[in-house]
């Protein structure tokens, strides 16, 4: 399995940007589906955004959709989730994850295998 390790993460105003970036160690990045889960206090983890394994393809939660963008740069294993227009509906934990097995379209929990620890995205109103 992969190992994750999230960066990027912070406090930001309502309508400001944030970047997180997501690198990942071994030889086969290129052989997962990466994405993106986010958990608020209290709130079960939910899927935010998805990515094939070469880029091809990408998915977005309909709450983050038209303001976030995913990509991944293989040849830097790493994965990236730019995060426009924030609304304080937005803080959260955020996680980056990897399948093995799974598909970018369909990219739920119990096809992941590897989590990174998490990042605290904070947006104040």
């Amino acid at each position: 399995q992969v190992q994750l390790v999230e960066s990027g993460g912070g406090l930001v105003q309502a309508g400001g940007s944030l970047r997180l970036s997501c690198a990942a160690s071994g030889r086969t990045f290129s052989t997962y589906v990466m994405g993106w889960f986010r958990q608020a206090p209290g709130k079960e983890r939910e899927f935010v955004s998805s990515i094939s394994w070469f880029g091809g393809n990408t998915y977005y939660a309909d709450s983050v959709k038209g303001r976030f963008t995913i990509s991944r740069d293989n040849a830097k294993n790493t994965v990236y989730l730019q995060m426009n227009s924030l609304e304080p509906e937005d803080t959260a934990v955020y996680y980056c994850a990897a399948s093995p097995r799974g598909s970018a379209s369909n990219f739920v929990i119990p096809d992941i295998g590897s989590w990174g620890q998490g990042t605290q995205v904070t947006v104040s109103s």
